[in-house]
């Protein structure tokens, strides 16, 4: 990594599976994204737990912007839809957040000042693509839930 004209960048390979189901395979230079420094063993736990592994793509159905928070209605998967639950979270574009409301393959989130002051979601539009993560622990109970 390096500093340019006061900006940090870095480099990354990104392999075919990466490519093939997240938002990576149309970065390009200069394309924004959200990252957050990993929690060291000892560091308070304070929200929810993030892997940083995308499990595949959300589509922005609709933007509602409200007068203090914008609503975002997004579309996923059949297949990551069952894992995304109202008051549970999910990760989008590298950023955690509570799942406002679930209607089969359609969910919701609402989004603060702050949170699209200082990441790429304050740029997101109806029709674009974004990385989505489920919730881990929802995860690990449906996987338990078929081995019985």
């Amino acid at each position: 990594s390096g500093v340019e004209k006061g900006k940090t960048w870095f480099e990354v390979d990104a392999a075919a599976e990466t490519l093939g189901m997240t938002t990576a395979k149309h970065w390009i230079t200069g394309t924004r994204l959200n990252l957050e420094r990993a929690l060291k063993i000892g560091d308070e736990l304070g929200g929810h737990i993030v892997a940083g592994h995308a499990d595949g793509i959300a589509v922005i159905v609709k933007r509602d912007d409200l007068p203090d928070m914008a609503r975002f209605e997004l579309r996923t998967t059949r297949e990551l839809a069952r894992f995304v639950a109202a008051k549970g979270s999910v990760t989008l574009d590298g950023v955690s957040l509570t799942v406002n409301m679930v209607d089969d393959v359609v969910f919701s989130v609402l989004i603060i000042p702050h949170t699209l002051h200082v990441t790429t979601l304050g740029g997101w539009r109806e029709g674009g693509e974004v990385n989505i993560e489920v919730d881990l622990m929802a995860r690990y109970a449906a996987r338990l839930a078929e081995m019985k």
